[in-house]
């Protein structure tokens, strides 16, 4: 069309000739002037300003808190700088467009593919103190020495109860690191833990007995429960803030030298995991020591005090129990059984194998036995006395 008006044509008559406008040749022609021959290449249709563009003060804000949660050791992805942005600057920013913000300058480090997390079967306990996680990890120190750090976790807010450094965990060492939770946040309802000596011995084959955490979980009424050999993934609340636990602390520009000089930084990384740290795996995004004390704690269930068994008796009745097939339970007359939380099975009554058969009468042989429902002896009679008359002479 530019080319058409060039050697001669009016607008007029290329518009016609194009089926266009004559306006659109007009704003052709002044491209053509203004830009020469980049005005016949096709131009982007997108717009020059976004009214919807995220302003950049926000995106530096976004960099920043980036660069200084990477640098504290705490998580830095994009729906905890949002919450960051919320909570600490008044700003809204959705998740996506962080991830732009952050995949535009580079800061995302690609990750090979895993496995989907709704693979997975989730589990949460409803109430605090309802089910405990503990495990322990190694940690080493600037002297090269290595050094154990056990952890005790509440599975429903995330909360770290307790954690300690040793230079080796032992049972003892577990059984008392228990207690001393136990004294400041009460007793929970149950443990979930690994298959390690410390915690259980349902795996030695029997040898030695329980140790002193099983004896002392009995003892309490606490339900102790373990995971399958080979599945950590059971324990996962307490395997991935333990790793969670160790990122923090390699951050830190001092490292440890000392048991002691670890305790201090622990310390620190409890305060900010508890209370300051948001969890991407509660409600709101809330801080484990908030939802932690948000619902009343669970207990341990006490044995019952009475014997669950019905003192009455049971004779030439058939009764099941739930939901088990029926079986019959019918005792002798000499030996009564006591019926033990059982229901009375529907349907006929079977036939009670101690009753005893009435026998058929039959008009061809007659049974020589006596008929149960009639006496086996004649009632006697009085004799009568003759009544005496008067006498003749």
């Amino acid at each position: 069309m530019i080319t058409a008006v060039l050697a001669g044509q009016s607008q007029s008559e290329v518009a016609r000739t194009y089926g266009v406008s004559q306006g659109w040749i007009s704003k052709l022609m002044a491209r053509y002037r203004a830009v020469g021959e980049q005005a016949f290449e096709p131009r982007s249709r997108r717009p020059n300003t976004f009214t919807t563009a995220t302003p950049q003060a926000t995106v530096d804000l976004v960099l920043q808190l980036r660069d200084q949660l990477s640098t504290r050791g705490l998580d830095a992805g994009a729906e905890t700088i949002g919450w960051h942005l919320r909570h600490h600057h008044d700003v809204t920013t959705s998740r996506a467009t962080i991830n732009r913000i952050l995949t535009r300058a580079g800061r995302v480090v690609p990750e090979p593919k895993k496995r989907p997390k709704s693979s997975y079967i989730r589990f949460e306990a409803e109430q605090p103190n309802e089910t405990w996680q503990s495990d322990f990890t190694h940690y080493r120190l600037t002297t090269g020495r290595d050094v154990e750090i056990l952890t005790w976790l509440d599975d429903h807010s995330r909360y770290a109860l307790h954690i300690s450094a040793h230079t080796r965990v032992t049972g003892p060492i577990v059984l008392a690191a228990f207690q001393a939770t136990t004294d400041e946040h009460g007793c929970p309802a149950s443990t979930l833990t690994d298959n390690g000596m410390v915690f259980t011995t349902r795996l030695a084959g029997g040898r030695g007995g329980k140790n002193a955490l099983e004896t002392h979980l009995a003892a309490l009424g606490v339900t102790q429960k373990n995971s399958r050999p080979a599945h950590p993934t059971t324990c996962g609340k307490v395997e991935r803030f333990q790793q969670t636990m160790k990122k923090w602390l390699r951050a830190q520009p001092e490292q440890p030298a000392t048991v002691q000089a670890l305790h201090t930084l622990i310390d620190d990384f409890r305060d900010e995991y508890n209370n300051r740290r948001p969890h991407r795996s509660l409600p709101h995004r809330a801080t484990p020591a908030t939802a932690y004390t948000a619902r009343p704690k669970a207990a341990p269930r006490r044995p019952d005090r009475y014997p669950r068994a019905r003192p009455d008796r049971q004779d030439r009745q058939i009764w099941r129990r739930h939901p088990a097939k029926p079986r019959a339970t019918a005792p002798h007359r000499s030996r009564p059984t006591l019926r033990r939380n059982l229901r009375p099975a529907p349907g006929p009554r079977p036939r009670d194998p101690h009753h005893q058969r009435r026998h058929r009468r039959t008009p061809a042989r007659a049974d020589p036995r006596p008929h149960p429902r009639l006496p086996t002896h004649r009632p006697k009679t009085r004799p009568t006395k003759a009544i005496a008359g008067p006498t003749k002479s």
